[in-house]
């Protein structure tokens, strides 16, 4: 992991970019840890493939709030395929195909072969990415488990709490791009879970959202559904979110 730039985000929050072979990412982390603090746990921050460039205001605001507000230290990797990174022909002929189908007088109906094309290579790509960032994160100073998940694809998270036994807390985002094979995988997940879903997500099929919820194995699963579309989630999620990994993470209620 080389990290090539630094800038303090206030008071309380260092932001330190870094590569991870031709990987980027960006590592956020308290300013200044108390001198007798325990390391900060850590919550990887997931985004949809469009790009850290353009994910960042959402991303730093999210980091900011939990490394600020809550002492954890958060990270997040470039998805394969997106930003700088080399471009994927399959990905790109998946979205292609994607957008062809959800522009389709027949009402975007998305066939099952688009979805597993689109995501499943990039489930098997990006998941083992995030578990070779997630040992060189937490071999640094100041930085120790338990490890959260929260935000992005829905279908790597799910993959990461089956496979991931470091991720200990999952908060995901609903949507309803999701293979078979994820649905199946959602049956073996067992670690608590936070959801949003946006009850008005003019891009997800609701009941679908609604199935995988369903399918998720955990005894300790919640479901948080807001009024709204696919980007009005409620500021005050953010908090219900942190708080979510707070006891989870630290043992700690907030």
């Amino acid at each position: 992991m080389h990290f090539s730039s630094q800038q303090r985000l206030g008071d309380a929050v260092v932001e330190r970019a870094f590569t991870l072979g031709e990987i980027p990412g960006i590592l956020w982390t308290p300013a200044a840890p108390p001198p007798d603090s325990a390391p900060a746990p850590l919550i990887l921050i997931g985004h949809p493939p469009l790009g850290l460039d353009r994910m960042y205001p959402r991303l730093a605001g999210r980091a900011r709030h939990y490394v600020a507000e809550y002492g954890f230290a958060a990270a997040t990797i470039e998805l394969p395929g997106c930003g700088e990174r080399p471009r994927w022909a399959a990905a790109e002929q998946a979205r292609a195909d994607l957008r062809r189908a959800m522009a389709m007088e027949s009402g975007g109906a998305v066939g099952g072969e688009i979805i597993d094309a689109l995501i499943l290579p990039l489930v098997d790509r990006a998941v083992p990415e995030w578990r070779a960032a997630l040992d060189e994160l937490l071999a640094l100073p100041g930085i120790g488990g338990p490890v959260g998940y929260e935000g992005g694809v829905i279908s790597i998270g799910v993959r990461l709490a089956v496979v991931e036994p470091r991720v200990v807390a999952a908060g995901l985002f609903a949507g309803s791009l999701v293979p078979a094979a994820v649905f199946e995988e959602a049956r073996r997940v067992t670690i608590p879970l936070h959801v949003l879903l946006q009850w008005d997500d003019e891009g997800n099929d609701r009941q679908a959202a609604l199935d995988l919820f369903d399918a998720f194995g955990s005894r300790e699963k919640t479901l948080h559904a807001n009024l709204g579309g696919h980007t009005g989630v409620p500021r005050f999620e953010l908090d219900t979110g942190a708080r979510f990994f707070a006891r989870h993470l630290t043992g700690e209620p907030r």
